[in-house]
């Protein structure tokens, strides 16, 4: 594999392209729990209602910095075409887009979205079952372990705002990017 990436950094340095891993990740309304503090003899209680509205959320992150969009429901292909779209406008460079095996991305929508492209996307497959190799992986870890823990949302928009406002926030944090492609042990491209 790490033959494949060294293939896929040399080619795109020489085409101009910047690197971008995808990956998507969801929220939902329910908070996910982690390992809290509380004064001895008092447990924690988190009180929350039991909606399954799902906030599904697709990111790339390059060398330097980490793009997103929200997305109510599942990801499907005009969803990935969107994203796609969002992140020429903002890099305007050809891309070279590392991403995993999701059904949405094999689609024949996005297919014919990424031909009518001519090459200005190239796709490369990341192995399955190795998230590891993708450090979108430990953004999504970060942004609910650490930023999302134990968040009771009062409903769907309070879930979209606070997720937004997070990621944001994260965004900015140069230092938290350098982090993801050092826990998956990719060197900075």
């Amino acid at each position: 594999m790490e033959e494949a990436l060294a293939w896929g950094k040399k080619n795109a340095a020489t085409q101009g392209r910047t690197i971008v891993f995808v990956d998507e990740s969801g929220l939902s309304e329910r908070p996910t729990r982690v390992r809290t503090w509380a004064p001895r003899g008092q447990t924690p209680v988190l009180q929350y209602h039991f909606n399954w509205h799902q906030l599904s959320v697709m990111a790339g992150l390059s060398v330097r910095r980490f793009y997103f969009r929200l997305f109510p429901g599942a990801i499907r292909g005009p969803q990935v075409i969107e994203f796609l779209k969002a992140l020429r406008t903002q890099l305007r460079r050809p891309l070279l887009v590392l991403w995993d095996g999701l059904p949405a991305h094999r689609s024949r929508l996005v297919r014919d979205y990424l031909e009518s492209l001519d090459g200005a996307i190239q796709i490369e497959r990341l192995p399955a079952y190795a998230p590891e190799l993708n450090p979108v992986e430990y953004l999504w870890a970060y942004l609910k372990q650490h930023e999302l823990p134990h968040f009771c949302a009062e409903d769907f928009a309070h879930l979209t705002t606070v997720a937004r406002r997070r990621l944001a926030s994260m965004q900015r944090r140069t230092t938290l990017v350098c982090a993801f492609w050092k826990q998956a042990e990719l060197p900075l491209w």
